[in-house]
């Protein structure tokens, strides 16, 4: 995929055009024997329109684009006329000059070949005799029909992108909609060319990620070869471009489809989305969703990591799911400590964060500092769910499943818990959690703990929660009520009584324990 980068003769934006190179193939002028005998290199130039003069001044007429058909005649046997003729269309940008071979010229004159074949101009000879009426007909009329075309094309992808507007759609569905007219992978990237968002059959849109660190240094310069870009942005900042990557169809009208979709995106975004979060929170959330699902191979992914700004060569990779922490604090905190990383916003008031650390930097360290970093007293009791690092980026989707696991465990559990918590640290708790939805386990939560629950005993509840919690620890179950220690023995011989145990005895407290764990899984 290359993207060329001479683009003076393309036609103006929502005006179609044909290439002279196209219009040397059709079946009219092919009746004149056409033979390109300079310029050559020009011959995918735009021919915004068709202009027959015979004036020597031309130049001064035309607007650019335009392929002069002309016999000559005022020209013959002046030299200098000759080669001022070429250097007026060139000045004027003109697509081409077409000269019908006859009295003024029977063989192609030598002085304006070489005059054109300097300034770059395309000159095409015409062998046999040609009514240029024919060829500006034919001409104009597909140039016609190409602008009724794109006109009907841009109303129509206004119309249905502003309808999933209003009906609050998403940015994935609008981009879907601008995919399915354009026929080719759509792109979107913030400023720095990170890519927040694509569009399109997915082995297409694969194979540009794939090569996308080369792509978006172009996409940043000149357009062409299918490649149309359009810039997002409003009340004078840019933020944002989007990308038809290899559009096939006329270029114009590639053109009107990217403005079209532009705008319609710098709407979607001033109002907020459907979702209220901000494009590259919703990139973000769609990668590591993807990722932690499984629905899609991580290898899959990999192009999509990396496209959005993600090192993923020769790093280690640490998942995180930290409860109660917003999104916009978590990239704050990342960069304070130089760190990489992906955020996102999970369904349960969490977020994840997917950490790319270089391999001589320490993980459990940096993890450490992060959540330390966290704990302020906005967020005094802050934890960090982590799983163990991965130095394989196919073992990612299990890191992120892991992580978001312990932070489940750790839901509801005691007090002072560690500022980072793994694994290893969420024991029978982790392993309830896990149960939570099983039928067996939801009956016995409710058959151990039913004498509390049809009571609608919420505050003996809780009581038995802190107690079991903290150990059956009388003093600090009483310090944490904030109760006398006769009072919480009238408590607790309360709740033994109406759940018929002894919680001195350690089967019984522990087979309670599990079951207030079930249930508050089950609840959370």
């Amino acid at each position: 995929m290359t993207m060329t980068s001479d683009f003076r003769h393309a036609s103006r934006p929502g005006e179609p055009a044909l290439s002279v190179r196209q219009v040397l193939t059709l079946e009219r002028v092919l009746a004149g024997e056409p033979e390109v005998v300079a310029g050559a290199g020009g011959l995918d130039r735009a021919v915004r329109w068709v202009h027959v003069a015979e004036a020597a001044d031309v130049g001064v007429m035309l607007t650019g684009g335009e392929m002069v058909l002309t016999t000559g005649v005022l020209l013959a046997g002046d030299e200098a006329k000759q080669a001022a003729y070429i250097q007026s269309l060139h000045r004027a940008e003109a697509a081409a000059v077409v000269l019908g071979l006859g009295r003024a010229f029977p063989t192609p004159p030598e002085v304006m070949r070489r005059a054109a074949e300097r300034c770059g101009l395309p000159l095409v000879v015409l062998h046999r005799p040609f009514p240029f009426a024919e060829l500006t007909e034919e001409v104009q009329s597909r140039l016609v029909r190409a602008k009724f075309a794109a006109v009907s094309l841009s109303e129509s992808v206004r119309t249905s992108l502003t309808a999933l507007i209003t009906s609050g759609a998403p940015l994935q569905r609008l981009l879907d909609e601008v995919a399915q007219h354009s026929g080719c992978p759509v792109v979107l990237t913030n400023l720095a060319h990170r890519v927040l968002a694509t569009a399109g059959e997915r082995p297409a849109v694969d194979d540009v990620l794939r090569d996308w660190e080369r792509i978006a240094r172009q996409a940043g310069g000149s357009e062409g070869d299918g490649w149309v870009r359009a810039e997002l942005g409003g009340r004078g900042e840019r933020w944002g471009r989007l990308l038809l990557c290899g559009y096939r169809g006329d270029s114009a009208t590639g053109r009107l489809l990217a403005d079209r979709a532009a705008e319609a995106l710098v709407l979607h975004r001033m109002l907020g989305g459907a979702s209220g979060r901000t494009w590259e929170e919703q990139s973000a959330h769609g990668l590591l969703t993807d990722l932690a699902s499984g629905t899609v191979p991580a290898r899959h992914l990999l192009p999509r990591a990396r496209a959005a700004g993600l090192p993923v060569n020769r790093r280690t990779f640490v998942p995180l799911v930290v409860p109660g922490a917003e999104p916009e604090l978590l990239d704050r905190m990342l960069r304070t400590l130089g760190l990489t990383g992906l955020v996102a916003e999970l369904a349960d008031g969490a977020s994840a964060v997917l950490l790319s650390l270089a391999r001589d930097q320490d993980a459990e360290a940096l993890t450490g500092r992060l959540a330390a970093r966290l704990r302020t007293p906005e967020l005094p009791d802050a934890v960090v769910a982590a799983a163990d690092p991965r130095t394989c980026w196919d073992d990612v989707p299990a890191g992120l499943r892991e992580a978001r696991h312990v932070a489940d465990a750790v839901a509801g559990a005691a007090l002072d818990r560690p500022a980072v918590v793994r694994l290893r640290d969420v024991h029978l708790r982790g392993l309830i959690r896990l149960l939570r939805d099983d039928p067996q386990v939801q009956s016995f939560a409710e058959r151990e703990l039913d004498g509390l629950l049809c009571g609608g005993e919420g505050e003996l509840l809780d009581v038995l929660r802190t107690y079991l919690a903290t150990g059956r620890n009388k003093s600090r179950t009483a310090q944490l009520h904030h109760v006398s220690r006769p009072a919480l023995y009238r408590r607790l011989e309360a709740i033994q009584a109406r759940l018929g145990i002894d919680l001195d005895d350690f089967e019984q407290a522990a087979s309670v324990h599990i079951a207030l764990l079930a249930h508050d899984a089950q609840q959370g």
